[in-house]
């Protein structure tokens, strides 16, 4: 009796498996083709977007700005950097730069600290302290422009409310033009940004602290610690990443801080109060001038992406590891 073989002729990555373990790569592969299209259809509609109505427009901005160019038709007039050479010798985009500098140092020695105080006084047992909590976070609900339009009214010379209140408990002598001197202005207006954002990072330093396990300030309690030493030794460490990302929070929004100026003051007066977005509107809707408009948003995109990378790589680096390293499951 012989027997006889007959020669497998399947070819390709199936060649020389069993039947059942071909069909399991089959299937194996469909899986993989059906996931990676499922995927790339959820994720379709959100790059579009994207593409649309962020990177098209970065990238438009950027062409732009090499052009002397009015806002109408297509930019044809092509000037090279003269943009950029003009944008670092108008003495209004330094002063934005300087302005810019002042409201970002005012608001992690003045603000956060404020913030952080309140969170950490919110955070005792107390009566009343949900409505305290609510109290302070309600003016970040509030939009920009009605705050701009309630604190002009309250900073209004004369006749404001501030003013009112000053006459009354006799010190009319420290009432003047709020927002029109161009001593005040600017420290009215991080009076006004501290009282419409600070209940934003004390909120996220409420998250952070409810977050310390309670057994290690008590521990530090038992062995003897007291209350400052343990806010140093024991809560701060563990609100580092909190404060972190609240740092950086606060500095993006100074560099990118436009509609409470614009509502307040419009820049004014003669430019004291004026930030580089604001400077832009100017020039853009204004003015007119388009292409200068985007050689200054160019700059300011470039001054945050800057700042972003720098704070990640050496500031947030740590925190990103840790969050990398557990959603691995490989932490020590």
């Amino acid at each position: 009796m012989t027997s006889t073989f007959l020669p497998d002729k399947r070819t390709g990555p199936d060649a020389g498996l069993p039947p059942p373990a071909a069909d399991r790569a089959r299937s194996r592969a469909r899986r993989r083709a059906l996931n990676w299209l499922t995927a790339t259809g959820f994720q379709l509609p959100a790059l579009v977007l994207f593409m649309g109505l962020v990177l098209l427009p970065m990238l438009f901005a950027l062409y732009a700005a090499f052009f002397r160019w009015g806002g109408f038709g297509m930019p044809s007039d092509y000037i090279g950097g003269e943009n950029f050479t003009r944008l670092f010798q108008d003495e209004v985009f330094l002063g934005d730069l300087w302005r810019c500098l002042v409201l970002v140092v005012l608001s992690l020695v003045l603000q956060l600290p404020f913030a952080l105080a309140m969170a950490v006084l919110l955070n005792q047992r107390m009566r009343g302290r949900a409505v305290y909590r609510m109290l302070f976070f309600a003016p970040y609900v509030l939009s920009e422009a009605i705050t701009g339009v309630l604190f002009g009214m309250i900073f209004a010379p004369d006749d404001g409310f501030a003013d009112q209140l000053l006459g009354r408990i006799g010190l009319e002598g420290l009432g003047g033009e709020w927002f029109a001197d161009p001593s005040t202005v600017m420290a009215t207006l991080f009076l006004v940004m501290t009282w419409k954002y600070f209940g934003f990072h004390m909120m996220l330093y409420l998250a952070g602290l409810q977050a310390v396990p309670k057994e290690l300030t008590e521990a530090a309690l038992i062995d003897g610690a007291g209350p400052w030493q343990r806010f140093r030794s024991v809560t701060l460490p563990l609100l580092a990443p909190t404060l972190r990302i609240s740092v950086f929070l606060s500095v993006i929004g100074a560099i990118q801080l436009f509609d409470l100026v614009w509502v307040t003051t419009a820049g004014g007066p003669d430019h004291h109060s004026e930030t580089m977005a604001v400077t832009m509107f100017q020039y853009g809707f204004k003015r007119y001038q388009v292409g200068y408009a985007s050689a200054i948003s160019v700059v300011m995109f470039g001054i945050s992406l800057v700042f972003a990378l720098v704070y990640q790589r050496f500031v947030l680096r740590r925190d990103l590891e840790g969050a990398t390293t557990t959603m691995r499951g490989d932490g020590k």
